[in-house]
């Protein structure tokens, strides 16, 4: 682990502060932008092996230091980093390459284990079998924005779990990001009957029930 580069890209001082302190802990080796045009200057100088940046930024905002990122560093996974409220731009962030999304505010737990899930994605076997295993293998492929091998997985998971609302509101997010809107509402749909508190499909139904040309931020 202690190889593992990671960039922090956020405006706000007191986020990099705490994204760093939760990290660096663990072993990561971790770097902070405080600005787009910085983190592109950093990522043409050093490889890292993740990126979270914050989706509104003066400037380059995350979506489009995302787009360019994949520019000097196509391999590079990120995580989008949002405020309450823009989780309508998750589908476009996801065929941009992002592999989850980080909503604000959130606990150094939920840092902890998301960064920890996604930097372990490399090391996943060739033939998933469980759950998790399958989840974590289909947010992979989603990184290589294979995103019908994701889909195939996300199905996989489904038939191993199918009382768990987050496969299948990932499936929607999928399902919106291939063009199929109306299966992407029923699975969104699904997920809020298995849990009606669950935050992700309530804001992705919402979303893309409000709108018809909304895209979720894979």
């Amino acid at each position: 682990m202690s190889n593992q580069r990671i960039l922090i890209v956020d405006d706000e001082k007191n986020i990099r502060l705490t994204l760093v302190q939760c990290l660096e802990p663990l072993g990561y080796e971790v770097k902070t932008a405080v600005n787009g045009e910085d983190a592109l200057s950093q990522l043409r100088q050093n490889p890292f092996d993740l990126m979270l940046l914050d989706l509104k930024m003066p400037g380059i905002d995350g979506m489009e230091l995302l787009r360019r990122s994949k520019e000097v560093q196509p391999g590079l996974t990120a995580i989008m980093i949002s405020a309450h409220g823009s989780v309508e731009n998750a589908v476009e962030a996801m065929k941009l390459g992002a592999v989850d999304f980080l909503q604000k505010p959130f606990t150094p737990r939920e840092i902890r284990e998301m960064v920890g899930g996604v930097m372990g994605r490399d090391s996943i076997s060739e033939s998933p079998a469980d759950y998790e295993s399958l989840m974590t293998a289909a947010k992979k492929w989603i990184t290589k924005r294979e995103f019908e091998e994701a889909i195939s997985l996300v199905g996989q998971a489904i038939g191993q779990n199918p009382n768990n609302p987050e496969a299948f509101n990932l499936l929607g997010e999928l399902l919106e990001v291939t063009g199929d809107r109306l299966q992407a509402l029923k699975n969104y749909r699904v997920a809020m009957d298995l849990d009606p508190t669950y935050k992700q499909a309530q804001n992705n139904l919402q979303r893309a029930t409000s709108s018809s040309k909304s895209r979720p931020s894979l």
